[in-house]
């Protein structure tokens, strides 16, 4: 417990040994991440979280290069979490963000860390979010969090980030892209990278379309109290209280345009803060976090407490003596203490 506390404190002093040696605990489900997170939560700090998501080839780990120079000329510190695909023949992965930040790693102001996604969906690790806590606990002001090349339906950095980023880029089928309502509903900020090439404007032009059609349910109903983290209203115009997400050019390996990014990332934060709609969205996420967390705990204990019974079931459904939703039902009242049927 000692070197526990140790281990905390070094966390809130910003120590990169200390910062690596956590992640890695979390990273491998060691038995003391459970209380290293437990004990670290209630330090977290000013850091604040910017997801970074959008097409494979848009050029995200190069616009996450030219935000830490930028951040750090304004002597901001920056970590950085940058989730790779696993293989899944090897289970390995290439990290291949951590050799495009290479020119990073010699500045103690940054912290560049690099998970694989092992399989799980939705564009992050497993261990995103634990990871997450733990920069926020520390001393930076700034944490890049940046997926692996997404689709409409891996939007998990949403419920993570306090502002997502989508990243497109013209000539990669933007157009199409643009269409699928989830790109859309995610997106806090666009960035049309490598907008020195041809077909920028057109891509501006698609998502400046698709954001006038579409409209979203508001993050506090007065009449259903529903919620949704989604900040993306009624276009072209914001009205009061409501976010618009703006549309901005960037050619990431000449800094142009990553000014104007920051900028626009002041702006949400304050949105954030300071309108009862962004703390709405703010609270929803830490709702939604809560059953992420409530769902893996209530899967490990009926894992680690009805192995053997689980271990039949899966033999029955395999052999198909039973079906998964009579076996999942049967397991369930079985964990509740209820009667069978």
């Amino acid at each position: 417990m000692s070197d526990l506390s140790t281990l905390v404190q070094g966390i809130q002093d910003g120590n990169m040994r200390a910062l690596a040696r956590a992640c890695r605990l979390i990273d491998e489900r060691d038995s003391h991440a459970f209380e290293l997170l437990k004990r670290i939560f209630t330090h977290e700090g000013r850091a604040y979280v910017i997801g970074v998501t959008g097409t494979p080839g848009a050029g995200k780990s190069t616009l996450v290069d030219g935000l830490i120079r930028l951040y750090r000329e304004q002597g901001k510190r920056v970590a950085v979490l940058a989730v790779d695909p696993t293989s899944p023949y090897t289970g390995g992965a290439i990290l291949g963000d951590r050799i495009r930040m290479q020119q990073h790693f010699t500045d103690e102001g940054v912290f560049i860390r690099s998970i694989a996604t092992r399989g799980h969906l939705g564009g992050l690790s497993r261990s995103t979010g634990d990871v997450l806590h733990v920069l926020r606990a520390s001393t930076f002001d700034v944490v890049l969090l940046e997926t692996v090349g997404v689709g409409q339906d891996e939007l998990e950095v949403t419920q993570l980030a306090d502002t997502t980023l989508v990243v497109m880029a013209p000539g990669l089928g933007d157009d199409i892209q643009a269409i699928k309502a989830g790109i859309l509903e995610v997106a806090d900020v666009f960035a049309v990278n490598k907008s020195d090439r041809v077909g920028a404007d057109a891509t501006v032009q698609d998502l400046q379309q698709m954001l006038a059609l579409r409209r979203v349910p508001s993050p506090v109903s007065k009449t259903q109290g529903h919620t949704a983290v989604s900040t993306l209203r009624a276009a072209p115009e914001a009205e009061d209280g409501e976010w618009l997400p703006p549309i901005l050019k960037t050619v990431a390996h000449r800094q142009e345009g990553l000014a104007d990014l920051v900028d626009a990332f002041s702006k949400h934060r304050a949105f954030l803060t300071t309108t009862e709609t962004g703390k709405a969205i703010q609270a929803e996420r830490q709702v939604a976090e809560f059953h992420a967390i409530l769902y893996q705990a209530l899967i490990e204990a009926v894992d680690a407490r009805f192995a053997e019974q689980v271990s039949e079931k899966l033999r029955d459904i395999v052999d198909r003596r039973a079906d998964p939703y009579s076996s999942a039902e049967a397991l369930v009242r079985s964990a509740m203490g209820e009667p069978q049927p």
